[in-house]
């Protein structure tokens, strides 16, 4: 007798939608309109999602400065008020990428490329975003060109900056990023370690250079012996020269500098003039104690 035919098993009904019960020549399709379903349902909640983030733009914490500083609206606010500004990348703020001596960090700054664009230059803030003090210096250039170089202190990586005032009272601002390991404002520096600085205090070198490459052109370098404290040392109140000035025979005032704590210890400073002053010249000044500077300077 010939066996019988093994009994066909049925479906129910509710599991032939079920991928995991379907004959495998039916699972594929099955699987593949169930992922499809499962797709779309995923990307348009993905999309509702991020619809509110795309109609809503993040706000502007660093007020639109190029270097992405958050403290540059509250150094915009201090330093130059509701006077119009404008970056300007004409205007040459230059020091090192890192920083390695955070005590000692040249700056250069020029702003001649203003002067050939048409504005007058009234003066020339210098300041270190990050820095517990950030004023480093204010230079009025008067006579002088509105070239500057000296060192400054650098607690921590900072955007600086040399804010330009033109006399039509208007702000130009150029700047750069400079890394530091940090700690530059409130170490001692070495003359206050070893206790030096009293017998050199206010000590003036300076030479006036006429090699610039113009007949009438001069450049005036300057050191002057100074601890320059910050402050922010324990037991070192801040301690440091206000201003200086150069000025000639017939006491016309040729410029006009006033320093703040951050600029470096026995500051070294450099100008360039548009011409060679006739005859004497003196750099007079003072510092926060009241102690006077007053130096001839030698051609």
């Amino acid at each position: 007798m010939p066996p019988l035919p093994a009994p066909q098993q049925r479906l129910d009904p509710a599991d032939q939608t079920d991928p995991a019960r379907l004959a495998p020549s039916a699972v594929q399709p099955a699987r593949r309109q169930w992922l499809q379903r499962s797709g779309r349902g995923l990307a348009a909640a993905g999309l509702a999602a991020l619809a509110p983030g795309l109609l809503r733009a993040e706000p502007d914490h660093t007020g639109g400065d190029p270097l992405g500083s958050m403290q540059w609206p509250q150094i915009r606010r201090k330093f130059t008020g509701q006077e119009a500004l404008q970056f300007n990348p004409e205007i040459l703020v230059q020091g090192p990428p890192f920083a390695e001596d955070a005590m000692n960090v040249p700056l250069l700054v020029d702003a001649r490329a203003l002067l050939r664009q048409g504005h007058e230059i009234d003066r020339i803030v210098l300041v270190a975003d990050r820095n517990p003090v950030q004023q480093i210096a204010s230079f009025m250039p008067q006579q002088a060109r509105p070239v500057l170089a000296l060192r400054f202190r650098l607690e921590q990586g900072s955007a600086v900056r040399a804010l330009v005032r033109t006399r039509a009272g208007t702000w130009q601002v150029g700047q750069t990023w400079i890394n530091a390991a940090g700690g530059g404002c409130t170490v001692p520096g070495a003359t206050r370690a070893d206790g030096s600085w009293a017998r050199t205090l206010n000590q003036v070198q300076a030479r006036l250079f006429s090699n610039l490459g113009t007949s009438d052109g001069a450049r005036l370098r300057v050191r002057i012996m100074h601890p320059m404290d910050t402050g922010l040392v324990a037991g070192v109140p801040a301690f440091h020269i206000e201003e200086l000035e150069l000025r000639d025979a017939a006491d016309r005032l040729w410029w006009r500098l006033e320093l703040h704590e951050p600029v470096a210890e026995n500051p070294l400073l450099t100008f360039e003039l548009d011409q060679r002053p006739p005859g004497q010249l003196w750099l007079q000044g003072r510092d926060n104690n009241g102690n006077l500077i007053r130096h001839e300077v030698q051609a």
